[in-house]
């Protein structure tokens, strides 16, 4: 394998993540300090690089974040979409715990979303695609439960391991 390191950059804060709900395929804006966050992350990646691939998410958030720490041409990767949550899409994990006590993403999947077996595919096929490209050191900017799906696959773990990992908004983490 060609690829050394991952540096997973979990996109700024939003109203939704600061309140808690779960966001795929709702397209939310940084907030004020989302923003600031996303600007105080160019020193620190600049210090890492230099990268042969980066990437982002489709989504505003990821992208957003992105060119504020100062990438201004990230390649949008649909394969970094945040998992697809379905039926829970702008729920809390309190109130769909309300329903299911024992709700876990990486457990559970989402009812109308994405399964499991589709997001460990998916974070499969990423790192296949970026090894065939020949990177060695990616930069990717996303979300925090396909980032933690995409450290487990790179780590070579079963997706359920994700749940005990944590990426707060505006976080780095490199892989490698």
């Amino acid at each position: 394998m060609n690829l050394e390191s991952i540096t997973l950059v979990r996109h700024g804060m939003t109203e939704w993540a600061s309140s808690g709900r779960h966001t795929s395929v709702t397209d939310v804006e940084l907030t004020a300090e989302g923003r600031k966050d996303a600007q105080a992350l160019r020193d620190p990646l600049m210090a890492m690089g230099p990268f042969d691939g980066v990437y982002s998410s489709p989504m505003l958030r990821a992208l957003r974040t992105a060119l504020l720490a100062g990438y201004a041409v990230p390649e949008l990767s649909p394969g970094l979409r945040e998992w697809g949550y379905g039926r829970y899409e702008g729920l809390t994990t309190a109130e769909i715990r309300g329903r299911i006590p024992t709700w876990n993403i990486f457990r559970c999947g989402a009812p109308g979303g994405e399964s499991l077996d589709a997001v460990s595919a998916r974070c499969d096929e990423l790192l296949r695609e970026w090894d065939e490209k020949g990177h060695r050191h990616v930069l990717c900017f996303a979300h925090g439960d396909i980032l933690r799906a995409l450290a487990t696959r790179w780590l070579g773990l079963d997706l359920r391991f994700g749940e005990h990992l944590h990426l707060d908004p505006g976080s780095i983490s490199r892989l490698g």
